[in-house]
């Protein structure tokens, strides 16, 4: 629910991060939620007995990087906290209210990455300040490097996945769901269009 974030969503941040490419210098990518190509998803257990998910439909970010120099990575994210969905228009007319995401006072939430950590050629951690109902806090997420390459319409893409967990208490969502449900999983898939 309130994973969005993540992101959260947070971005959705991650695809910042992959940074092997074949392309040596440092490039600027839009994310492509225009053509779906994009998802700010999350995971949360339904009282202990299933798993809950859930996506934000819309959200908008930039990114860059550089292959050469993958620790000079950079991305922001933006997400709208009023369009989560969870496949059941009460449950997210419930989740939008005061007891979780209050969408009436926080309509957004925001990533903005301060630091890539690069593992390998195409992984590493992603390190940033997440917004969140209202509360801010440093986050660190690995991503992996999916793929790039030419697109069939003459572009260039790159894209970018990423997992991870938040506690909602951290940002001042107490809604009691049981112990099993105090944390959220967010999963961000990101594909770039390189400008």
């Amino acid at each position: 629910m309130n994973a969005l974030l993540k992101a959260a969503v947070l971005s959705a941040a991650t695809l910042s991060a992959g940074l092997s490419a074949t392309s040596a210098t440092a490039a600027d990518y839009t994310i492509d939620t225009k053509g779906a190509h994009a998802f700010v998803q999350f995971k949360i257990k339904h009282l202990g007995y299933s798993w809950l998910l859930g996506r934000f439909n819309n959200f908008e970010g930039n990114f860059s990087y550089d292959a050469a120099k993958p620790e000079t990575s950079e991305i922001e994210v933006i997400i709208d906290t009023t369009s989560i969905d969870s496949n059941h228009a009460e449950r997210d007319k419930h989740l939008k209210g005061k007891d979780f995401l209050n969408v009436a006072k926080y309509p957004k939430a925001s990533f903005k990455s301060t630091r890539y950590i690069p593992a390998d050629g195409t992984s590493g951690t992603m390190e940033g300040i997440f917004t969140l109902h209202g509360v801010t806090k440093e986050i660190a997420f690995p991503v992996t490097k999916i793929g790039e390459g030419k697109d069939p319409w003459g572009g260039y893409r790159v894209g970018f996945e990423g997992k991870t967990v938040l506690k909602l208490s951290d940002y001042g969502i107490v809604y009691d769901l049981g112990p099993a449900s105090a944390d959220v999983e967010i999963e961000l898939f990101v594909e770039g269009i390189r400008q």
